[in-house]
């Protein structure tokens, strides 16, 4: 994943990484950080140079090729760390959650389950490596079970997309609900242009689907759209509309064997179908995250409710069983499947010399779930015109990855804050969408 140079510093210094692999088309964004990485000690680079490399830095190339073509595997214990992800909150930096070898229990079985994946088939996750689906359903998942898979480093192309699905003959498709929307607003045309008998079986991921992308994909594909979910904590599926179940469109279906859900109150007590509350998981499968890197009180902050796990979602479940995603409980912006913290969007926008003050939103977006929008105050004799917005936006898409930067940017003269001069993101959403303010005595003026 294509992350701009503030967050790959605050990834690689918080986890403290000693080797970085990249290639020559991203090293560019390493090398204005590196003196700030005190840990990194190695960085190997794929398509590099080997007569251009600096001090501690490496080939992939050369040093692969002088390996032996066999090697003994290292037995790992089920306790043992296999990766770290990093994902936003709502203050603060993101957080760098932890997972243990024990995840592949999970992340097998609900393979097995959830992408039905048989002997035959010929598997496509559209999802970047870097983001959870990618690592656990495009790369632990599918290869613990033997899958035969499609591995295509391009942007969203609905063209060279629906080629690969025909050309390569693909059966089991796992993509994201923004692509479906973004698919579907190429039009049906498009779609007959492409043979896709070979398909059987398609999934998605990252955000709720709506209903007309599924009663779409039903005309369009033949097929129906499954949905599920799961965050990067969980490690893997936790609910789904399983193939064997009929499909509630919008919802995100029922809980996976072994795993309890529940609606519950703020005192956790759990409600009955139909009212709307958090979404909560008994803790303890086997793939829930083992800590936050070094910060375990941000861990705990996910059990503050009394023998749950909570989610952060706020949803309901009806009288079948099926849960229905309503919003996330804090702020939160999820674009286009990407969880994206408020507090890195600002931050990297104050570090533009016009800028004074940052807030930043999620507002609904037909294709991409939301998009960011960004309200900023501008420097005493910074005048807002077209050349000064251009430079801004140009600016910020080199500091953030393609997700994560503003669609929207406001220029006002002033945010409203608290007393303690925190930014309130709530009233500029709740202007922005025309929603009543709520309480408002802890306002500045």
């Amino acid at each position: 994943m294509a992350f701009g140079p503030d967050a790959l510093r605050d990834r690689l210094s918080d986890s403290g990484a000693k080797v970085l692999i990249t290639d020559t088309n991203l090293k560019s964004r390493i090398d204005t950080i590196k003196p700030s990485l005190t840990d990194l000690e190695s960085i190997v680079i794929v398509g590099a140079d080997p007569s251009n490399l600096s001090q501690n830095e490496y080939s992939f190339e050369a040093i692969t090729s002088s390996e032996a073509k066999t090697f003994n595997n290292a037995h790992m214990q089920l306790t043992d760390p296999l990766y770290i992800l990093y994902t936003s909150g709502t203050t603060g930096k993101p957080k760098g959650v932890v997972h243990l070898n024990n995840d592949l229990k999970s992340q097998h079985m609900t393979t097995k389950w959830v992408l039905d994946l048989r002997d035959d088939d010929i598997y496509w996750c559209t999802a970047d490596p870097g983001w959870v689906t990618g690592t656990v359903y495009g790369i632990y998942g599918p290869l613990s079970n033997g899958a035969s898979m499609v591995c295509f480093e391009s942007g969203f192309n609905a063209k060279l997309w629906y080629q690969t699905l025909q050309d390569l003959n693909i059966t089991v498709w796992y993509t994201s609900p923004t692509a479906l929307r973004m698919l579907m607003k190429e039009g049906d045309a498009l779609v007959r242009q492409y043979n896709f008998n070979s398909l059987r079986h398609i999934l998605s991921v990252g955000e709720p689907l709506n209903p007309e992308v599924i009663r779409w994909g039903m005309q369009v594909y033949r097929l129906p759209i499954h949905d599920n979910w799961w965050q990067t904590e969980t490690g893997s599926q936790m609910i789904s509309n399983l193939p064997c179940l009929p499909i509630k469109p919008g919802s995100m279906g029922k809980p996976l064997p072994g795993i309890y859900a529940a609606i519950v109150d703020d005192e956790g007590n759990e409600l009955e179908a139909g009212h709307l509350g958090k979404l909560v998981i008994k803790p303890n499968w086997p793939s829930m995250f083992s800590t936050v890197w070094r910060d375990s009180e941000r861990y705990n902050e996910y059990f503050k409710i009394a023998n749950w796990y909570f989610t952060g979602d706020n949803a309901w479940m009806d009288t079948d069983g099926y849960f229905w995603f309503v919003g996330r409980a804090d702020d939160v912006i999820n674009t286009a499947g990407h969880r994206v913290g408020p507090f890195e969007v600002e931050s990297a926008l104050l570090e533009h010399e016009y800028i004074i003050e940052a807030g930043v939103i999620g507002i609904p977006d037909e294709e991409r779930g939301e998009i960011i929008k960004a309200f900023i105050v501008l420097k005493d004799g910074i005048k807002a015109n077209e050349e000064v917005l251009k430079n801004i936006k140009d600016f910020i898409k080199k500091q953030l990855a393609f997700h994560a930067y503003p669609r929207e940017i406001e220029v006002r003269a002033k945010l409203p804050k608290t007393r303690s001069g925190k930014i309130m993101r709530r009233l500029l959403k709740s202007e922005e969408l025309g929603l009543p303010l709520g309480d408002l005595t802890g306002l500045e003026d």
